[in-house]
C-alpha cells in the first residue's frame, strides 16, 4: 500500500507556509510557526494521530498571530484533502472523547466533502503563551473548510484553558486517525452516492 502523503505550499503578503503530511506515519513532527504554544498543539496533533507532519511558517507576527494560525489551518486542511485522494476504503467517520486531567473534550468528524464546523469549546482567558485563544476556533474552521470536513468539537468538562485546547487538538487527531483508517470491507467509498 502506498503511503498517503501531500506537500502543500501557500504564499501571500501575510504568510509563507510549507506543510508536508503523511497520514500513514508514526507521529513525527517538526513545527516551526513562531508561536510556541501553537507548535506544541501541532506536535500533539501529529503525535496522537500518528501522522508525520512538517510545518514551516513565516507569518506577520509583528501584527498578531491571526494570519499565521488561520493560514496554517487552510494549508493543513488542503494537505489532508490531497493525501486522502479518492477516499476509497476509508472509514470516513471518526470520533473520540479525550480526557486530560480535569478536562473532557469530544471530537467527531465526517470526511464527506461538505465543510461544516460546530465548535462548542468556551475558553476563559485571552491567550495561552503567545497564542490568542480565539484563534483555536479559527484554526479548526480553516481546517474543516479547506479539507471539506464536517467537524464537531465540544467541551464536556474542564477549567484549565491549556488542558482544554490541548485536549481539543488531541481529540481531533484521534478522530481523524479513525476516519482516515481503512476497513477491508469497504471496497469503494463509504457513501450511497458513490462519491465523497
Amino acid at each position: 500500500m502506498n503511503l498517503r502523503k501531500a506537500e502543500v505550499s501557500r504564499k501571500t503578503s501575510e504568510t509563507d507556509i510549507q506543510i508536508s503530511l503523511c497520514l500513514d506515519g508514526t507521529g513525527k513532527c517538526e513545527a516551526n510557526t513562531g508561536i510556541g504554544f501553537f507548535d506544541h498543539m501541532l506536535n500533539s496533533f501529529a503525535r496522537h494521530g500518528l501522522f508525520d507532519l512538517s510545518v514551516t511558517v513565516r507569518g506577520d507576527l509583528e501584527v498578531d498571530c491571526h494570519h499565521t494560525i488561520e493560514d496554517t489551518g487552510i494549508v493543513l486542511g488542503e494537505a489532508i484533502k490531497q493525501a486522502l485522494g479518492d477516499k476509497k476504503g476509508i472509514k470516513r467517520f471518526g470520533y473520540f472523547i479525550l480526557p486530560m486531567d480535569e478536562t473532557l473534550v469530544l471530537a467527531a468528524l465526517d470526511l464527506s466533502g461538505r465543510p461544516y464546523l460546530n465548535y462548542q469549546v468556551p475558553l476563559t482567558v485571552e491567550r495561552v503563551g503567545t497564542m490568542d485563544t480565539e484563534m483555536v476556533r479559527e484554526f479548526f474552521y480553516a481546517v474543516s473548510y479547506s479539507c471539506g470536513m464536517n467537524l464537531h468539537l465540544k467541551l464536556m468538562d474542564g477549567t484549565n484553558n491549556h488542558h482544554i485546547i490541548e485536549a481539543a487538538f488531541k481529540a481531533f487527531a484521534k478522530a481523524l486517525d479513525e476516519a482516515v483508517s481503512y476497513d477491508h470491507r469497504i471496497t469503494d467509498v463509504l457513501s450511497t452516492k458513490g462519491s465523497l
